[in-house]
């Protein structure tokens, strides 16, 4: 299967849309960001100097959200309409479990946005905290759920 961002010399575009239909669509990303236990414990117990690590981290997944196509280059901008973002704390890691859920009518897909939504909101973990532990790791960033469109429904096993 070719990739859908490359023209036939093999030059980078956006890829044209304006044939495909509107539908509703949806996608789901997952990821997080593990800590130190004395940094999982500041934000669980809300010490954090600079304020709601978790609430400020939900509102700049948002934002990252509705900001997707000025950061990739290739992204459509879309109508989107609705955007959660759920941050979890997880003992077991330590650390902040994200997962990201964004909505459009339109006629390509939000994978992307919600991907950006979970990373966005895992580094502002990371900046809100980065004063305690330059330690912390982002990972498992990834697409959980995409469905609406052509190419149907995909949930990751």
């Amino acid at each position: 299967m070719p990739l859908t961002h490359f023209d036939a010399q093999g030059q980078a575009h956006m890829v044209d849309v304006s044939d495909k239909a509107v539908t509703d669509r949806v996608a789901v990303a997952a990821g997080h960001i593990k800590m130190a236990q004395e940094t999982f414990d500041i934000i669980s117990e809300g010490r954090a100097k600079k304020g709601d690590v978790l609430g400020v981290a939900r509102l700049a997944g948002i934002m990252g959200a509705k900001k997707t196509p000025e950061l990739i280059p290739l992204c459509h901008p879309l109508p989107v309409t609705k955007v959660a973002v759920e941050m979890t704390l997880d003992p077991d890691l330590p650390g902040v479990q994200i997962e990201a859920t964004v909505k459009t009518s339109g006629q390509t897909g939000v994978e992307m946005e919600a991907l950006t939504a979970v990373s966005t909101a895992a580094l502002t973990v990371y900046d809100m905290t980065k004063a305690v532990d330059k330690a912390m790791e982002i990972g498992g960033i990834r697409v959980l759920l995409k469905d609406g469109g052509k190419s149907g429904r995909y949930e990751a096993s």
